[in-house]
């Protein structure tokens, strides 16, 4: 007689498995808790989602040409894919397409390597739109931050833009706040015009506004007057009152004028 020692392992939720064990790298169990997830929910599609994720060949379901990245603050496997594949879910992939043994751990300034073919995109549409809402956390299970939803990717930028902004809006009502920025600022980059009634919006809009700032001050600092002028172009477009950005964008313009004379 065959042993079934699956039948005592302790039945965890999706969202559970995801950032107990994917997240943090711990792949051999979280493919054995994905298995037996399954076995319980055998249709769930979000699940089979993760176990692709983590059992396909990362270049198969990506494409192999890629586009070297420099890892900004902020940024995050999920954030990244989020940005660059329409779906934070595919953090995974990702994390595999670069070799990381924990997805968690992704160092500032290290330089990591994108999908850039047209296959990466489709592949990353298609798996999102097989993928329908998370499974919600079991009654005893504990809370654990909820897997995103997915939704399919819109090339239209318009229409990604307004999709962008759906779901920073809804990361940021889950307190996930460095991912909503980073679904934000693209959506600013699509349609810096963005324009919202929603109290989240405007609190998302201060936030965004504040640490690119921040990031323009680096630039200033350093004196990369191209880059951070840029941003607080950006900035202005967005909060035309916002009076740090007037003032030190007028300070750069003259620095920058002074150091062509020289």
């Amino acid at each position: 007689m065959e042993n079934a020692p699956n039948e005592t392992a302790p039945r965890l939720s999706l969202s559970t498995i995801v950032n107990r064990d994917l997240q943090n790298g711990h792949y051999a169990e979280g493919e054995k808790a994905l298995r037996r997830y399954l076995q319980d929910h055998p249709d769930d599609r979000s699940a089979q989602f993760f176990l692709r994720q983590l059992t396909q060949d990362p270049k198969q379901m990506l494409g192999a040409a890629s586009t070297p990245h420099v890892v900004q603050p902020g940024e995050s496997y999920s954030t990244l894919a989020a940005k660059y594949l329409g779906d934070p879910n595919l953090f995974l992939v990702l994390a595999r397409y670069n070799g990381s043994a924990n997805p968690a751990l992704i160092r500032l300034g290290a330089t990591l390597q994108l999908p850039v073919t047209q296959s990466s995109a489709a592949a990353a549409a298609a798996a999102a739109a097989a993928t329908p809402a998370p499974a919600q956390l079991d009654s005893d299970s504990t809370p654990a931050t909820p897997v995103a939803p997915t939704t399919p990717v819109v090339t239209n930028p318009s229409q990604r833009a307004q999709q962008l902004e759906s779901q920073s809006i809804a990361l940021y009502r889950q307190g996930h706040r460095d991912q909503a920025v980073a679904l934000f600022d693209q959506a600013l980059a699509l349609n810096p015009q963005l324009k919202s009634s929603d109290p989240d919006f405007a609190a998302l809009s201060r936030v965004w506004v504040a640490n690119s700032h921040q990031q323009a001050m680096v630039f200033y600092l350093d004196q990369h007057l191209d880059q951070a002028i840029a941003l607080w172009n950006r900035i202005l477009v967005v909060d035309p009152g916002y009076e740090p950005a007037v003032v030190y964008r007028t300070r750069a313009l003259e620095l920058k004028q002074r150091l062509q004379q020289y």
